[in-house]
């Protein structure tokens, strides 16, 4: 064995297989779509992009799904005034709760203005009313945002500053106390002839503007059983749940009770570390097929479950266009005349007679239907009544949500 060497038989390196440049099926359906969805505007690209999503999408995060029941925000409300705007508050004339608040305020702080109620004119106060989400764990000290809106007639809270005022609970329990400036983050601006306004000046925030003073006691220490919550009701994925938690921790930890709620024992473990984990799982949920109209501004959502059944749809409209051109006669000098307005009418009538009829074929999905919708050459608006219709004639799968 010394004077033989040890050699190894070297396996040649498997080809590396090369891309298909023929024009297959999937090929061709990738080339052909493009084009199809550039033609359709931006309502059909973004919903024939949602409808391509769910072959690629991700299961997700438990903790993004459901929440842990106890583990919620509170709602804090209170009233108070907001000092220092530049003659935009409320006028106290027409708003008696602000005048009777800053009367109230002003004797409290020792300033006695009874005798001269009627005679306070100023403008730079206002009537608020102060909300906040008192989260879950929130400690004395710790500090929350808080939201203020106007009561009376004041016009712009800009510059203001609000004074303190405590906020309380549904129990009628003082949680915590807010003041600070105000931020509106809006414009506006008014002239004699012409006014600007962009955004809601008489809404605004505090960032940090309130101090917790109490806290709704809850422990988790102790605790046999945690429900989860769903956001979304739903068998199928309440199912998942349990499934998912039951092969990281063992069979027997979670049960789907009900679509919305899944009831995990802890076993003694420490429940932040156990609830901490459980809440990373991944877990893919399931929807129902859905269509949601705003009917309002126009605003169309779909499912990507959404399934069409055999139907034909023709879509028209009759435009009629009536356009007032006056003109003005004007006569002769030294005439005598008189100057005469004449009417002159333009009626245009446009049946729109391109419009076609358009069949879908057994199980048309969303991307096909906004397709071949957006190829009628149909809006966002027409679609409404339109969907309204295939649900009338059974033929559209899904459930169809008014707003």
């Amino acid at each position: 064995m010394a004077g033989k060497a040890f050699t190894t038989a070297k396996t040649p390196p498997a080809p590396r297989p090369q891309p298909d440049r023929s024009p297959g099926p999937h090929r061709r359906g990738v080339r052909g779509r493009l084009p199809a969805l550039g033609r359709a505007g931006s309502l059909g690209l973004l919903l024939a992009f949602g409808a391509a999503m769910p072959a690629l999408a991700q299961p997700v995060r438990l903790k993004d799904i459901a929440d842990f029941e106890g583990v919620r925000d509170n709602q804090l409300v209170g009233y108070g005034l907001i000092v220092g705007l530049a003659g935009t508050g409320d006028r106290l004339r027409t708003s008696p709760f602000t005048r009777q608040s800053l009367v109230g305020m002003l004797e409290r702080l020792g300033v006695n203005t009874r005798d001269n109620e009627l005679r306070l004119e100023t403008k730079n106060v206002a009537a608020v009313m102060v909300t906040a989400n008192l989260p879950a764990f929130a400690r004395p000290g710790s500090r929350i945002d808080i939201a203020v809106s106007a009561l009376g007639d004041a016009t712009n809270l800009q510059g203001g500053t609000l004074l303190v005022t405590p906020l309380l609970g549904a129990d009628g329990e003082v949680y915590a106390v807010a003041q600070g400036a105000v931020a509106t983050g809006a414009i506006a601006a008014r002239g004699a002839g012409a006014s600007v306004q962009r955004g809601v000046p008489t809404s605004a925030r505090v960032a940090s503007g309130a101090v917790v003073e109490r806290e709704i006691p809850y422990t988790l220490a102790g605790r046999g059983v945690m429900r989860l919550s769903l956001r979304n009701p739903d068998f199928t994925t309440a199912r998942r749940i349990a499934a998912a938690i039951n092969r990281a921790a063992g069979p027997g930890t979670a049960t789907a009770s009900d679509p919305r709620t899944v009831s995990v024992v802890l076993n003694g473990r420490e429940p932040v570390a156990f609830l901490s984990q459980i809440e990373q799982l991944r877990v893919e949920p399931d929807q129902v097929a859905r269509i949601v109209i705003e009917e309002a501004s126009g605003t169309i959502v779909m499912g990507a479950n959404v399934r069409v059944s055999p139907v034909a749809i023709a879509q028209g409209n009759l435009t009629i266009r009536i356009t007032e051109t006056p003109q003005v006669s004007q006569p002769n000098a030294f005439s005598n005349g008189e100057t005469v307005v004449t009417p002159r009418t333009n009626i245009e009538v446009d049946e729109q007679g391109d419009r076609r009829f358009g069949v879908f074929a057994p199980g048309v999905t969303l991307q096909e239907l906004v397709r071949s919708l957006n190829a009628l050459g149909i809006g966002p608006r027409d679609m409404i009544p339109i969907l309204q219709s295939i649900k009338a004639a059974g033929a559209l799968q899904a459930e169809l949500e008014l707003r």
